[in-house]
């Protein structure tokens, strides 16, 4: 029962005066929450496969199978390079090999005959010799124009540039009708984005106390607009090296991506927090005041007397921190009018009201 300050009258000057109302704070019942402990860092997405598409022969573009921004699967047929030349290679590769082959068979006949006369009066040794070179040089020429003509047959299969990866790709650098090479630079950008990475770094005293307790902890991701992300995270990598200018460790973890929701080089705040919560008093940045000798809230003591309280707090929250001590529950924490009054002083509490 709050108290009530009846009005007092008193002479000034020979008339009546009214004493100075004190002033209205407004005020919250502090209680205990379900507080989890974590730590923030900033983070950056990064997509864990990235590939430019870009030619690998010469020639005019013919065809372009998409359009920038949506999905693509792998192996899709995504651009076409003007095919005739290189069928045409494949087909003189072939026709090379059909004569390199028959000249092979006329030289495995003469080195026969050659074996079969060499006993006879007509045979010489010569002769042999000659014609097992001979026969041997045309396998050769056979082995050489089936190269050739796998050659010709892998450089048609580059006339289609074909999805290496499943993913979003972008727009397209090369129009149709340009002529397109390997000095052409990349034709377009293939970013798969389901899992996700997150990389932040983690200054070492943390890195030092978490690492050990990776399964009591889980990570979320706060989106840019401060949304929580739907899927939580899997440490799978950490650095064995910790950054000399930075004295922090980096940290990398795997997020499923099912509906897009995350892009490549994104920045997003990882959040490191242990999986259970515990019992905390709560109160809102609005009550909490800092001076040199450290964190402290004002709060209502007996006959509504300003008193100052110091407090010793867990992680900062966006709009909220969790007291680790110095608060009960129960007690009055002014919320609402801190800026016109100090500790010792008579106030009038009434309920914060809400903003």
């Amino acid at each position: 029962m709050k108290s009530l300050f009846a009005l007092t009258w008193f002479l000034v000057g020979g008339g009546l005066a009214q004493a100075s109302t004190p002033p209205e704070v407004g005020y919250i019942l502090a209680h205990a929450q379900a507080v989890y402990q974590q730590n923030n860092y900033v983070g950056r997405v990064q997509s864990p496969k990235i590939v430019n598409l870009q030619a690998r022969i010469s020639g005019y573009l013919v065809a372009q199978n998409f359009t920038g921004g949506p999905s693509v699967e792998k192996d899709q047929l995504l651009y076409v390079i003007e095919p005739p030349p290189y069928q045409a290679l494949v087909a003189q590769a072939q026709a090379a090999l059909d004569q390199a082959r028959a000249q092979a068979r006329y030289a495995d006949v003469q080195l026969t005959r050659a074996v079969a006369l060499l006993h006879t009066p007509a045979g010489q040794e010569q002769a042999v010799d000659l014609a097992r070179a001979t026969a041997l040089s045309d396998q050769a020429a056979v082995l050489a124009a089936q190269a050739q003509l796998h050659t010709a047959q892998i450089n048609l299969g580059y006339t289609q540039i074909r999805a290496p990866i499943s993913g979003v790709i972008s727009a397209t650098n090369v129009n149709v009708g340009n002529v397109v090479g390997p000095q052409s630079g990349t034709l377009a950008t293939i970013v798969s984005d389901d899992p996700m990475y997150v990389n932040f770094a983690l200054p070492m005293v943390d890195a030092i106390r978490d690492q050990p307790n990776l399964a009591n902890l889980e990570l979320l991701l706060r989106l840019p607009d401060g949304a929580i992300y739907a899927h939580t995270g899997r440490i799978d990598l950490i650095a064995n090296t910790v950054s000399q200018s930075t004295d922090t460790l980096n940290w990398r973890a795997s997020f499923p991506n099912p509906a897009h929701a995350l892009t490549n080089g994104e920045f997003v705040t990882a959040v490191l927090r242990s999986r259970r919560a515990k019992n905390r008093i709560v109160i809102p940045l609005a009550a909490l005041i800092a001076d040199q000798l450290g964190n402290y809230v004002l709060k209502i003591g007996p006959g509504d007397i300003v008193v100052r309280q110091a407090v010793t707090l867990g992680q900062e929250g966006t709009s909220s921190v969790p007291v680790l001590s110095g608060i009960k529950a129960g007690d009055e924490i002014i919320t609402q009018g801190i800026q016109s009054i100090h500790p010792g002083e008579v106030v009038s509490p009434q309920p914060a009201q809400a903003d």
